[in-house]
């Protein structure tokens, strides 16, 4: 007999609610369980309120489907108040009857008094508001109020039967309670009865505060294992999660100018990949924010969008400082072609700063982003932090096809001494370096190619000269070049165009 060599295809598709909260749709790949209950774990402060109320008003807005907010510790009042400081118009729709919001007050003297209680009062209520708003989504907040005059023994048994109620109901509900000590919820129960548990936490290191999420369990779906940073702003949670569909980015073979025609010759006459990761490195001084404002004149000249991020100088003083130099930045800000985003890395969390942006990013689709310097940021958290949302950035810009463009304080000496330094270069499709060196008491910088991939490139030093003309190269004097730390090549070599290893 022969065998069946048909492929088993697995059509099912789990059935899920799309929260609409950027990025937490992405981790799980498409929302929460539909017409089922989730675990949302978390301390005070973490942010269990704000997502479940989001989930509740982006199920109105983007989706058409009413809810009900059950609260077993705040009265409705005070809810109303603290969510529309951050910019949440419930009466709206309260009014229209999309939105019921309910509070239950649950005394445990009372329950210690009376005997025994059972939940039965609350699906009577729970179900009136149900099937006043007809609701598709439910949030109760919180299970330690509502099962705080519950024995042990019993707890397992009706939270077991909440479950199953919602399930009747058919609505999507986020049930939240507080971490335990001992166990991940604080009856250790609850975590191993609900379809999809979620954990939120709210850390502090180094004086800086970050919020995190994790994915524990989903029963019947993939979805994201790691933590992933996420804030709280005027507009509603974000999530930054990996970017999965980076293997299914598009490959340019377009090529970008950097503004500067010596450079441009150096990376085989063309300049850089259109959507590539350029790194311009090198210590103080050496001209890294003036390679950068070449290239972001160069692309506004050509009326493409630009979008540059500052983490040192203010806008005012960086166009001032390259007006001295020829390059003349003030039109296109007045006419909006290039934005700068300033802030300093102090005044907010690394997540803060790469949300802010990325929402620029959305907003302009600029075809460059210039992030000036980079290593400014890590003095707001251990590097692995820093290459972490880096990586994530330029994933997303990858996707997007956007040329980025970082500058650091780095160089082969600092590589050496810090090897974390390493880790930032090498994630970076083009690797430039600037360096000085004193002969005969004079001051020279130079600039090399460290690598390119994909792409021929010269590997030879060049002398890298800014003045009020703007800036020019020129062949640098051998023995100059010996002295340089990491740049020593035969005559041969610097003759030599190689070809980059990917």
């Amino acid at each position: 007999m022969k065998k069946d060599t048909k492929t088993k295809t697995n059509s099912f598709t789990f059935p899920k609610s799309p929260t609409g909260i950027l990025g937490l749709d992405d981790i799980t790949t498409g929302g929460l369980p539909k017409n089922r209950p989730t675990l949302l774990l978390g301390n005070a402060g973490c942010g269990k309120t704000v997502l479940s109320m989001e989930f509740l008003l982006n199920g109105i807005r983007l989706f058409d489907e009413s809810g009900v907010y059950m609260t077993f510790e705040e009265k409705t009042e005070e809810l109303v108040t603290n969510v529309s400081s951050l910019g949440y118009e419930l009466d709206k729709f309260i009014a229209n009857n999309k939105l019921y919001l309910d509070s239950v007050k649950i005394n445990p003297d009372e329950v210690q008094q009376t005997g025994k209680y059972d939940l039965e009062g609350l699906f009577i209520r729970l179900g009136l508001a149900i099937d006043k708003v007809k609701a598709k989504r439910v949030v109760l907040d919180s299970l330690d109020a509502l099962f705080a005059g519950y024995d042990i023994r019993v707890l397992r048994q009706e939270f077991k039967r909440l479950v199953s109620w919602l399930k009747e109901k058919k609505v999507t509900a986020i049930i939240t309670g507080e971490i335990g000590r001992k166990y991940l919820s604080r009856h250790g129960l609850e975590e191993y009865i609900a379809d999809c548990v979620i954990v939120v936490d709210n850390r502090v290191t180094n004086q800086v505060s970050t919020r995190r999420l994790r994915i524990v369990k989903y029963r019947g779906s993939f979805h994201g294992n790691n933590e992933y940073p996420f804030t709280i702003d005027d507009k509603g949670i974000t999530v930054l999660p990996l970017v999965s569909e980076i293997v299914n980015q598009k490959v340019s073979t377009d090529r970008i100018s950097s503004g500067i025609e010596p450079l441009d010759e150096m990376l085989g006459k063309k300049g850089f990949y259109l959507g590539s990761s350029v790194l311009i490195s090198g210590t103080a001084g050496t001209g890294k924010t003036s390679v950068a404002a070449s290239f972001a004149l160069s692309v506004c000249e050509a009326k493409k969008r630009s979008l540059y991020c500052a983490f040192e100088e203010a806008p005012n003083q960086i166009i001032r400082n390259m007006k001295s130099i020829g390059l003349n930045l003030k039109p296109f800000v007045t006419s909006g072609i290039l934005t700068f985003y300033y802030s300093r890395p102090t005044l907010q969390n690394l997540e803060m700063h790469f949300i802010a942006i990325r929402k620029l990013i959305k907003e302009l689709k600029p075809t460059v982003v210039i992030l000036d310097p980079i290593t400014n940021l890590m003095t707001e958290g251990p590097n692995s932090d820093i290459r972490s949302m880096l990586t994530r950035l330029v994933d997303y810009l990858k996707l997007e096809e956007i040329t980025v463009l970082f500058t650091a304080a780095i160089t082969v000496g600092s590589i050496s001494r810090n090897p974390s330094d390493e880790g930032i270069s090498s994630m970076v499709d083009t690797w430039v370096m600037v360096q000085d060196i004193e002969v005969e008491e004079e001051r020279l910088r130079s600039i090399c190619v460290m690598k390119s991939r994909g792409m021929s490139h010269s590997t030879s030093l060049r002398q890298f000269n800014i003045s009020k003309k703007g800036i020019t190269m020129s062949e640098i004097v051998r023995n100059v070049a010996e002295d340089i730390p990491g740049t020593k090549r035969t005559e041969k070599e610097n003759k030599n165009i190689s070809t980059s290893k990917n």
